[in-house]
């Protein structure tokens, strides 16, 4: 089932005027703070972003996880939340159900799950993404892993944001990168600066495409007692082309976020403060954001020089 633009369009209308809390909190975005930082050349905006707190603060260990019920379930979901289904006709023929995100970051922010209560888990799930990448004009899709800034690693979802919010929409062209696997249209790069761990897939077929994400997939590192690689994905759809950026983690949160008193920084980094957007629900945070606190952050929750070189080595080898 396609979704069409004027019946999105109709889903927010109708739901920022009959959800309470959702219509407050996307009216709030109007008046959200936002400064630039620029990072090793690449601008980075802090957004300032109280509303939030509600995911930056989620208790994500399995104990919670298990004592709460999954709001992402239908019969969990408020009664006034309504969404339009999509049926991924690839492979898994999937059904999945657009959401709008009632605590928004983006203008228009999507949470997209799937109908089964199913664990956040990205392999085999990468047709579905570029088809909805494709399907949803305007729209970047992004997968938060399980421990990589999901809220609900319980159960499988994608979101998508407004095109051409993510700063590193309009910076991958100017970025450093070196070309891994060329052929035809799709191309695999490392890419260069200040991510490190940072993958790009490029190609005009979502096969080729969803292929090549597997076998990369297939030789990331995966830590014990995980049940995949702990990955952040954003994946857009431009000029017949489809982009794919795959940031490989170490960890979950930065030390910042566990310590006391004014040293704590609730950040907890996912998709959207990698792809150039810095989430920051509580003001102290917002003003203490500079060049170098950002830089701290990024290098503890990616994966070292060292560690990037290995898996760039591993995708030659795949690939050829």
């Amino acid at each position: 089932m396609s979704i069409k633009k004027d019946k999105l369009v109709a889903l927010f209308q109708e739901q920022l005027a009959s959800w309470e809390q959702a219509g407050n909190n996307y009216k709030a975005l109007e008046n959200v703070v936002v400064k630039q930082v620029e990072v090793k050349g690449f601008p980075f905006k802090v957004q300032f972003n109280p509303a939030r707190i509600v995911s930056s603060s989620a208790k994500v260990d399995t104990k919670s996880i298990q004592e709460r019920r999954c709001f992402l379930c239908r019969e969990n979901r408020p009664a006034v939340q309504k969404g339009i289904d999509f049926i991924y006709n690839g492979k898994e023929g999937d059904p999945y159900t657009v959401l709008i995100n009632p605590f928004p970051i983006f203008p228009r922010h999507l949470t997209i799950p799937l109908l089964a209560h199913t664990d956040q888990l990205i392999s085999g799930r990468m047709g579905a993404m570029l088809s909805l990448a494709k399907e949803l004009d305007g729209y970047t899709l992004f997968y938060n892993g399980p421990k990589c800034g999901a809220s609900a690693p319980d159960h499988f979802h994608f979101q998508a944001g407004n095109k051409g919010f993510l700063t590193i929409e309009s910076q991958l062209p100017l970025m450093d990168k070196e070309v891994l696997y060329q052929k035809d249209n799709e191309v695999v790069s490392s890419v260069k600066g200040v991510f490190s761990g940072l993958f790009s897939i490029t190609g005009k077929s979502a096969g080729q495409v969803e292929e090549l994400f597997e076998k990369i997939f297939s030789v990331l590192p995966v830590k014990d007692g995980e049940k995949e690689p702990m990955v952040n994905i954003l994946c857009w759809y431009q000029q017949d082309t489809y982009i794919v950026l795959v940031y490989v983690r170490d960890k979950h949160r930065p030390s910042h976020y566990f310590r006391e008193g004014e040293q704590n920084i609730l950040l907890s980094p996912a998709s959207v403060d990698l792809g150039g957007v810095l989430i920051t629900p509580l003001e102290k945070d917002f003003k203490k954001m500079d060049n170098m606190l950002i830089e701290e952050i990024l290098d503890e929750i990616s994966i070292d020089k060292e560690e990037d070189l290995q898996i760039i080595e591993k995708i030659k080898t795949i690939l050829k």
